[in-house]
């Protein structure tokens, strides 16, 4: 950020969620003072505060440092966060200026080159794949990213002379409205966040919106055969790609795919040629079409062949996708955060099919009350496709209880062999199962289990 828009402090209200400590991060690299609220002393909070970022736990403006004045203090809050929050209440009313995370990442991206990548689901690792493409290579990059990089330990990248800055899209609460993209990607437009659009058509709109966003002299990477009409201004190009073709031909695209047991490799065909040999770091299948995006969007911003080829060969993924927690001859341990059907679909067969003759059991933690209400059905068709599934209880995050839905919605629908269990149960159920991968799923916390998962397990 240039430095005449930078404030003298920058205060968080939120500050240990995952897209909020990475801008904390970055203002605190750029000597600004920061400091921040948060409700729960996360292991994030703890590496924040060891960064030198002061943080307390209960509302308090009392706690608010006195030399964050009105005329040199900018207040960042996440949706998160409720408008009832008194020291949100008190910045208000005492003539801060106060901005959402998602306006403060597009008043960057009015000043950088911004590479922003949206979708339903696979936005964090495409944008963190792309950051590391960039990152590894001669072009180099900022990026704001959505998961903990497991290349870089974690959510913040610096480059002290290139002006790209990878950014994750969030469309939650129409967040990637507020940027100014240079480059797009778009996954998909499956529909979710009902509590927030009501209906698919406004979901899709919203992601049409965005597509008119981009900046004249950038282009949209979208997602071959997805359904939604770009809105493109006069001077942007159209690019699309798939991982598959089955046949069709889109500009980026997948050929000569070759799985194996813990391998995947395969062809890039580009508009430029095809470059051979590629092979994932993380080797799940899901992860062909994701690299597809990525390396598009380097490729365009003049990454080389090689470098393409060595930055996906050393990508070690992002912490709770797809993350190999312990391997054994054994037995495989597997995190991945899927909290939406087609997300929990992509992730079951590809385990499935790099696992394939091997017992599969999945536990799946559901996400957000309305987010189970509105796709029971096909998150129980996702589950089937297990060899044996396991359900705890729901994770509300914001939301109150809403009558008649929880985990047992689910539950009742899934085919496969299944069990109906609370967390404080899981670890004794697990211990009288007999599986050879155990993948655990959810955007909740069952992550925080895995310790005692794997300790119990081995």
């Amino acid at each position: 950020m240039k430095k005449e828009m930078q404030p003298d402090n920058v205060y968080f209200l939120g500050v240990g969620g995952i897209g909020m400590s990475a801008i904390a991060r970055y203002y605190n690299a750029r000597h600004c003072q920061v400091a921040g609220y948060d409700r729960t002393r996360s292991a994030l909070c703890i590496t924040l505060e060891q960064e030198g970022i002061s943080i307390h736990y209960t509302p308090d403006t009392n706690a608010i440092p006195s030399d964050f004045r009105p005329e040199n203090t900018l207040v960042v809050y996440t949706p998160a966060v409720a408008t009832t929050n008194v020291e949100y209440q008190w910045f208000v009313n005492h003539g801060y200026e106060v901005k959402k995370r998602a306006a403060v990442l597009g008043e960057i991206t009015k000043v950088e080159r911004g590479l922003c990548v949206a979708g339903t689901h696979g936005k964090t690792t495409v944008s963190t794949m792309l950051a590391h493409l960039l990152k590894q290579s001669h072009v180099d990059c900022n990026a704001f990213l959505g998961g903990l990089s497991k290349n870089y330990s974690g959510n913040l990248l610096l480059s002290d002379h290139s002006d790209l800055v990878v950014i994750e899209a969030d469309e939650f609460d129409r967040s990637f409205h507020h940027l100014s993209p240079y480059m797009a990607v778009v996954t998909a437009v499956d529909a979710d966040h009902l509590d927030i659009y009501h209906t698919h058509e406004a979901y899709k709109e919203a992601f049409a919106h965005f597509t008119s966003l981009i900046r004249p002299g950038g282009c949209l990477v979208m997602k071959h055969g997805i359904e939604l009409e770009p809105r493109l201004q006069d001077g942007v190009k159209l690019y699309t790609y798939t991982g598959d073709p089955k046949g069709q031909k889109p500009d980026f695209y997948a050929d000569n795919i070759r799985i194996g047991i813990g391998e995947v490799r395969f062809d890039l065909v580009t508009p430029e040629g095809r470059i051979n040999d590629i092979d994932l770091g993380v080797p799940v299948t899901v992860n062909i079409e994701n690299s597809v995006a990525a390396m598009a969007i380097a490729m365009l911003n003049g990454v080389t062949a090689d470098e393409l080829r060595q930055g996906m060969a050393s990508f070690n993924g992002v912490k709770r996708r797809f993350d190999i927690q312990m391997k054994t001859p054994r037995l495989t341990i597997i995190d991945d955060y899927a909290h939406h059907p087609a997300e929990l679909e992509a992730s079951i067969r590809s385990v499935m099919e790099l696992y394939r003759g091997k017992k599969v059991l999945g536990v799946f933690q559901p996400h957000l009350y309305t987010r189970t209400r509105d796709f029971y059905h096909e998150f129980a068709a996702a589950l089937s496709l297990l060899d044996e599934a396991v359900l705890v209880e729901l994770y509300p995050a914001r939301e109150e209880p809403i009558e008649g839905i929880s985990s047992e919605t689910i539950y009742n629908e899934v085919t496969c062999q299944k069990t109906l269990t609370t967390k404080s149960q899981l670890i004794d159920l697990l211990k009288t199962k007999q599986f050879d991968v155990l993948l655990t799923l959810g955007a909740g916390d069952l992550d925080t289990m895995l310790p005692q998962i794997c300790e119990a397990l081995k």
